[in-house]
């Protein structure tokens, strides 16, 4: 049985995220961060050039006990004042996320409070309502990560289903950024490598494609697979005529690609569906270039735009306690006990159990 809230106000959520290779804890209560602690193992991925499942499931596992651990004390909290616990389910790696489960399944035993199975991805998309307060209805989403490049009409985000206006057919941006940095010479994670090379760059000295813009093309897919193997065949071009690789060009060229595809498909979903707000999240989220134009073309279509902070928009656990405290609120069933992962979940709610009503009379603008 779900226990009586703590204190005077909304419940106070603690929220896990172990999808890839941070170890995240956050802590809500009323849309409000109390508390962010990420534990990342990238320097030991690094080594490989990629994320290493072994290595990313023993590093939650060493991880998991400090991090809640320091979430709770930068509260002032301690678990027995938790009034729920919300865990990513997936998408992600298997190992990973059975790590956060098992975790975050004995957390709530030990306080006796409800547990929540949150969407990877819905956690994104929370992750800028604690910086900028309640999503607007309805908002366009762009999540753009290492993993997922998708562009989304949301309206509740934990009452009614999720409508996919665009998904990336093939890589994603992230995933581009870091094949084609590995590829230049650049370190990993790929997406701040690049970031910063391409400071000293010209945007226009490489004329790189850019993917799915024809007349003709879906309008809101995304295919980063085409750039990555142009910026590929740029590199090999340089190294076979014995020419020094111009990394900053290449690297601003890509980005500048990179970011016009997605905020000009994006800005064409807010004119399409008549709405006023973007909302760009993930890991990618981060790039100034990306930030920069959405700005830019946001300002000039009369479109507001929101971008959560930095430390908000990679893997996190605020992110997911988001999701929970706004699942409690609204009156979600709990996940069940024997609640599992799902490593290839597809984002149609934000919660793995969604609310009796969602759904009801829901249709694309």
């Amino acid at each position: 049985m779900q226990k009586e809230w703590t204190a005077v106000g909304g419940p106070i959520v603690l929220g896990i995220e172990s999808s890839c290779d941070e170890t995240g804890a956050g802590i809500v209560r009323d849309g409000k961060l109390l508390a962010h602690v990420v534990a990342s193992s990238m320097d030991e991925h690094a080594l490989f050039g990629g994320v290493v499942p072994e290595i990313a499931a023993r590093a939650h596992l060493q991880a998991f006990n400090p991090v809640v651990r320091e979430a709770l004390d930068q509260a002032g909290l301690r678990l027995g004042q938790i009034d729920a616990v919300a865990v990513t389910t997936g998408p992600g790696l298997s190992g990973a996320l059975q790590v956060g489960l098992a975790g975050a399944k004995t957390l709530a035993y030990a306080a006796g409070v409800p547990l929540y199975g949150v969407h990877h991805l819905a956690g994104h998309v929370a992750a800028d309502t604690l910086e900028h307060g309640p999503l607007p209805t309805p908002c366009v989403v762009l999540i753009v990560s290492g993993g997922h490049t998708s562009l989304l009409l949301v309206r509740d985000l934990v009452r009614e289903p999720i409508l996919h206006l665009g998904d990336t057919l093939d890589d994603a941006a992230g995933e581009c950024f870091d094949k084609v940095a590995r590829i230049m010479g650049l370190s990993y994670p790929g997406g701040p490598a690049i970031d910063r090379a391409a400071r000293e760059g010209n945007p226009r000295a490489v004329d790189f494609p850019r993917p799915l813009t024809r007349p003709g093309d879906d309008p809101y897919a995304f295919s980063f697979s085409g750039l990555k193997t142009a910026a590929a065949r740029w590199v090999e071009k340089h190294r076979a005529q014995g020419i020094d690789l111009p990394v900053a060009d290449g690297a601003a060229a890509l980005q500048e690609a990179v970011a016009d595809v997605l905020t000009r498909k994006a800005l064409a979903a807010c004119a399409a569906y008549e709405v006023k707000t973007l909302i760009v999240v993930g890991g990618v989220a981060a790039n100034s270039r990306v930030r920069g134009l959405a700005e830019q073309r946001c300002a000039a279509a009369g479109v507001e735009l929101r971008v959560p902070p930095m430390t908000l928009c990679t893997d996190n656990g605020a992110m997911i306690a988001a999701v929970g405290d706004l699942l409690v609120q609204s009156g979600a069933e709990p996940a069940p006990l024997d609640v599992s992962i799902d490593p290839s979940a597809p984002l149609e709610y934000a919660s793995l159990t969604p609310l009796p009503q969602a759904g009801a009379g829901v249709r694309a603008a």
